[in-house]
């Protein structure tokens, strides 16, 4: 069996596998059809696995439904862990300028458009319309917001109250669900540290300290699961109107 190029920094695969399985590090390498120094590089994370050898060696193990989750946990080795600092310190413009030199090393562009004017010909005005156009077509987007948070006083009086109307005016929008956690709701799931879920592929976990961004597809599925639980205790519409007018009230109060 060839071995495939390891890819990123080495992510341990679960030893545990192989010791639930009965198999020795020789074992399980004869399983596998591997050189037994390879079982023991990936065991003792020197060796990066691939996404071939980690279905191997869990299959190896009688774990093959497990593979999904070492793959994705392998995947975002390198990203998994986003320190809050650096996002202060570089700021979205990086995000943006990434594309600079591939722009910078090109000499001749060709380019051929059929739907919108080309990106490098778009005035501001033309491009925020399409933006704004493309938004309402492809994206929704459902958000849940504890009441709580219209009450934290993070800027004046007079600035939180335009926040919160502005909260009034995007709930008009056909393509977002804005649900509010009442004050006073039953909880049957506790108040969670803030998180992002992008479509089942990914969600992103703000702490104190920094971003995690989660790959694993049971624990995306655990996010998910608590969002569908948050959103049972959550109220919409003209109720949700209603409080975020109460907290106007409040904060001009």
């Amino acid at each position: 069996m060839r071995e495939e190029e390891p890819r990123g920094t080495p992510v341990p695969v679960r030893d545990g596998l192989r010791r639930d399985a009965g198999l020795t590090g020789h074992g399980l390498a004869v399983r596998c059809g591997w050189h037994k120094s390879k079982t023991s590089r990936i065991a003792r994370a020197r060796t990066a696995p691939s996404d071939a050898d980690i279905r191997t060696w869990c299959e190896a193990c009688g774990a093959g439904d497990q593979a999904a989750d070492l793959i994705a946990a392998s995947r975002s080795a390198e990203s998994m862990y986003v320190q809050w600092q650096r996002i202060h310190r570089d700021g979205m413009r990086q995000v943006h300028e990434s594309t600079v030199p591939l722009y910078e090393r090109t000499t001749h562009f060709r380019v051929y458009a059929s739907n919108v004017m080309p990106g490098m010909l778009q005035t501001p005005e033309y491009a925020t319309g399409l933006l704004r156009s493309i938004t309402t077509f492809h994206h929704r987007f459902a958000l849940l917001i504890e009441e709580a948070v219209f009450h934290y006083r993070v800027c004046e009086g007079p600035e939180l109250a335009a926040q919160l109307r502005y909260l009034q005016e995007v709930m008009a929008q056909p393509n977002v669900s804005l649900g509010i956690i009442p004050l006073e709701a039953r909880r049957t799931v506790w108040p969670l540290e803030a998180f992002y879920a992008f479509d089942d592929a990914q969600v992103a976990v703000e702490t104190l300290t920094a971003e995690v961004d989660i790959t694993a597809p049971s624990e995306i599925h655990t996010y998910l699961r608590a969002f569908v639980e948050l959103s049972r205790m959550a109220v919409y519409g003209t109720a949700a109107r209603s409080l975020i007018a109460r907290a106007v009230n409040s904060a001009l109060s």
